[in-house]
């Protein structure tokens, strides 16, 4: 077989993600024929190891077995119910799993299809419980380099520039406080005194703008599209204090961290916290199909619930049996047929077509049957160790200025001076070098920058990992030579 002819066609028709499609004309997309555990497979037969999860939702391997019946069994009983008025059981189980799971106090899920999604709902679903409590709140804080997605809410509270500036006219004007970010600390001190440290500004913008703030949303422990750059939970626990004590939300995304990333099922938990808003997607379904979900907690819910309008004021005209109106005659449940009254603008109005889709939710419930039949953070601890062993000497490279690890997330920050940490001119693209070189020799590694990261499915061998941290070290020798 032949990896032309789909390249071919694909150029002709297909307009891909974060990519000028220009390169494409001296560097064509891969075409992946079929996956098996951490291996993808091109036309041609060669196999690359997947390091990067495809792109972070991929836990458990790809055509995982367990994941694959489910999705089958599901596809011959239901593929696809609106979930306006109508209910299944994969969603219900589901929802009360997550319940169960996730800290105490989320006791609510309302799903979406990705992660920019569930963001747009949290903000949106925390400005209108002010609303609704008869606040007048317009404002988000967020940490500079954070990223929680391309829709325009979610870029609104973001900060990476590559993502964020072109779009700039169109977002709503947020607060940004300065990152936790342990890279930056000084040298000989603690991750943990550095985040403790960086969290004044964090209190001084809540005790200035909390009166018109309706939350903070931070990712927790990592900022993966900002680098991968790491903090200490010590900040969240100040954070979910502050918030508390001002009298303002929080919103953890979890969209990246989730599932066992940071070597917790989730990464709050490793600061003992309960969010106001919990956002998990990507390795929900396993990297299956898209769902997302927003959690959240009673307190928001009963916020929405009823629009303050007694039954028997809700009165629509109804046709009797001879297509006549009846003026003043209640509609089948006192609400209009079923359809939310708006009068009071107190329903939570936001919708996808494909929410909660039982396909997806059957894939999210066999990816939590794995982790609750296999001792999965367990073997993620033995593998994250073996992650900092085998790419340990990378850290006395002349142009390695950090090594960085939170549980299965692996990150190698390249830098012109080791010392003083100067980047690289990111015109010179030296993360591409190592990326290229990679795919020469059967690995995915797609550098964010000049920061080489591994997140491989939880499948990975340790052999696989020893092959992984020989190629990064190859290609970060070839992407800072001269």
């Amino acid at each position: 077989m032949d990896n032309r002819p789909l390249v071919e066609r694909d150029l002709r028709v297909v307009w891909h993600p974060c990519t000028q499609m220009q390169d494409h004309e001296a560097f064509p997309p891969i075409p992946i024929r079929r996956g098996e555990g951490v291996w993808l497979e091109d036309y041609a037969g060669k196999r690359y190891l997947d390091a990067i999860s495809s792109w972070w939702v991929n836990l458990f391997g790809h055509a995982n077995p367990r994941i694959n019946s489910a999705i089958t069994d599901q596809l011959g009983q239901l593929e696809h119910a609106m979930l306006a008025g109508f209910t299944h059981e994969p969603i219900v189980t589901l929802s009360e799993r997550l319940v169960a799971r996730a800290p105490h106090g989320l006791a609510r899920c309302f799903y979406a299809s990705d992660g920019s999604s569930a963001v747009e709902i949290a903000l949106k679903m925390s400005f209108h419980t002010w609303r609704n409590r008869g606040e007048s709140r317009t404002r988000f804080i967020s940490l500079s380099n954070s990223y929680h997605g391309e829709t325009l809410g979610a870029l609104a509270v973001g900060d990476v520039a590559l993502y964020k500036e072109t779009y700039e006219p169109l977002l709503l004007k947020t607060i940004t406080v300065p990152s936790p970010d342990c890279y930056r600390r000084e040298p000989g001190e603690s991750c943990a005194g550095y985040s403790t440290r960086m969290f004044a500004a964090m209190e001084a913008a809540l005790a200035r703008h909390a009166h018109e703030t309706c939350a903070v949303i931070v990712e927790p422990l990592v900022q993966c599209a900002g680098s991968m750059r790491m903090y200490d939970p010590v900040y969240l626990k100040l954070l979910r204090a502050a918030c508390t004590r001002h009298n303002v939300h929080l919103i953890v995304d979890e969209i990246a961290t989730g599932f066992g990333r940071t070597g917790t099922l989730f990464a709050c938990e490793q600061a003992g916290i309960a969010p106001d808003f919990l956002l998990l997607g990507k390795g929900l379904t396993g990297g299956y199909l898209p769902l997302s979900v927003c959690m959240t907690t009673d307190a928001v819910y009963q916020a929405f619930y009823g629009d303050g309008i007694e039954p028997r004021a809700a009165r629509h005209d109804c046709m009797d049996a001879g297509g006549r109106a009846t003026p003043g005659a209640v509609a089948e449940g006192g609400r209009g047929s079923g359809f939310a009254e708006h009068n009071a603008r107190k329903a939570f109005l936001h919708s996808h077509s494909y929410t909660g889709n039982p396909l997806a939710c059957a894939a999210a419930n066999a990816t939590l049957d794995i982790f609750r039949d296999d001792d999965v953070l367990a073997r993620n601890r033995t593998l994250a160790a073996h992650m900092a062993q085998a790419t340990a000497r990378l850290a006395d490279h002349p142009h390695v200025a950090e090594v960085r690890q939170t549980g299965m997330i692996l990150a190698v920050e390249m830098a012109k001076d080791k010392k003083s940490r100067e980047p690289y001119p990111w015109q010179e693209r030296r993360g591409r070098i190592v990326y290229r070189h990679a795919l020469k020799r059967g690995a995915l590694l797609r550098p964010l920058g000049d920061v080489v990261y591994f997140m491989p499915p939880y499948v990975i061998q340790p052999e696989e990992i020893d092959f992984l941290a020989e190629v990064a070290w190859e290609g970060i020798n070839l992407a800072t030579a001269g």
